[in-house]
């Protein structure tokens, strides 16, 4: 028998899409519900597929809802699936654990939601599949819970469904550890991964897949966002295919300023970039960071000028269509390398006294305690970590690199 499935996971329903807040009222309702579009997208292709099985490796929801609709969403969105008979078989992930409500939806007769106290396995008579898998009891499930999932059954397509860290990924927590060694030797026919949100192929024999997260949420998550399609016949895949599912797409142009010399040619090169980066998004609302590198004559009218030359870029880049946005300008270029002198101006003499606060780390230090400071002040539930860390990283160097160009502005 010939049959198609899709396999998702980290649908993070109703997350917000991290660092577009800034924007306007139009844009904030624009992205507001991406992730509801791109669920949206993912049944709209098991429909126009024809595809029997959906199968969620976890993290359908973002943690505590916000809104007990985010759950009803869900719910109705499984109606149109049952009307054409199609199943979906589905385990909760840590975000999942952590909602109180999530195990206790009240799902349509095509939906099963494997138990979470042992792994169980949900047998699919009409296309002949087996699929096997265990819903997190708790946030953080630190053992090797695909140890213990059944053996696969004989005559069947086995489906392994878990949520896991595998042996470890950086930014995710290490929960459900495992090996695509382990996995591999199971038996199974497919392994339907969840938890890590960059798509990954562990292993294609059996396939042993990461599909990622269906809709970006910041700019840590870039590329296209969606789903795997796995064509079976007779037991056999023929094809996997990643589908992109997305509506708001984050990227990443790293520009080289090394060889402009003005700002014309600064602007013409990240007009054709930005361009290059819209089109290959294929349609899709596009939030682009931009980091410019190098060393440049430049450097010093790009750091004095900072908050100018992003509204620039903003400018540009509404030109060339209206949803192309500009996520950050990142600066990170550096001022032409000069032969080592005795500079007797003023402004030598401050250049060189900036030059010993970062070589004694004085400035840093008064950094640290400042940020110490303010920590404490900031509101219940704020999402603050990654701006600290970034403060902390680049704050002492950012704001030397500015005052240097001050100094060099005020000596044109």
């Amino acid at each position: 028998m010939r049959f198609r499935f899709i396999h998702a996971a980290d649908l993070h329903l109703d997350s917000p899409l991290l660092g577009l807040s800034q924007k306007s009222p139009e844009f904030a309702a624009r992205v507001e519900d991406a992730s509801r579009q791109a669920f949206d997208n993912l049944i709209a292709l098991a429909i126009g597929e024809d595809c029997k099985l959906i199968v969620i490796a976890g993290d359908l929801f973002d943690g505590n809802w916000r809104d007990y609709r985010t759950g009803q969403f869900f719910v109705d969105r499984m109606r149109p699936l049952r009307e054409r008979g199609v199943r979906i078989v589905m385990i909760l992930g840590n975000h999942d654990a952590a909602n109180p409500f999530a195990s206790r939806l009240e799902l349509s007769d095509n939906v099963t939601l494997l138990p979470s106290n042992r792994p169980h396995t949900i047998e699919i008579d009409e296309i002949g599949v087996a699929v096997h898998g265990r819903s997190f009891p708790r946030r953080e499930v630190l053992e090797n819970i695909a140890l213990d999932y059944p053996k696969p059954l004989p005559g069947r397509f086995n489906i392994g469904l878990l949520h896991t860290a595998g042996t470890g990924r950086e930014g995710h927590d290490n929960y459900a550890p495992c090996s695509v060694e382990q996995l591999a030797n199971h038996g199974y026919d497919y392994w339907a991964l969840g938890h890590i949100h960059a798509r990954e192929v562990l292993a294609t024999v059996p396939p042993i897949i990461f599909p990622g997260n269906l809709q970006g949420r910041s700019i840590k998550e870039t590329g296209a966002k969606g789903a795997t399609l796995v064509t079976v016949d007779h037991h056999e895949i023929v094809a996997l295919e990643h589908r992109a599912l997305d509506v708001v797409r984050f990227g990443v142009e790293r520009i080289d300023v090394s060889g402009l010399t003005d700002r014309d040619a600064l602007f013409a090169a990240l007009r054709a970039r930005a361009q290059s980066a819209y089109e290959a998004a294929d349609g899709r609302a596009l939030a682009l960071r931009v980091a410019l590198y190098g060393q440049s004559s430049l450097h010093a009218e790009i750091a004095a000028k900072a908050q100018h030359l992003r509204e620039e870029v903003e400018t540009l880049f509404a030109s060339i269509a209206p949803d192309l946005w500009l996520e950050k300008l990142a600066d990170r270029t550096e001022p032409p390398h000069r032969p080592a002198s005795v500079d007797p101006t003023v402004a030598g003499g401050l250049a060189d006294a900036i030059a010993e606060l970062g070589a004694n780390g004085w400035l840093e230090a008064r950094l640290a305690l400042k940020l110490a400071e303010i920590r404490p002040k900031l509101p219940a539930g704020a999402r603050a970590d990654d701006l600290f860390d970034q403060l902390s990283r680049e704050g002492a160097a950012k704001a030397r690199a500015l005052a240097l160009a001050l100094i060099e502005q005020g000596q044109g």
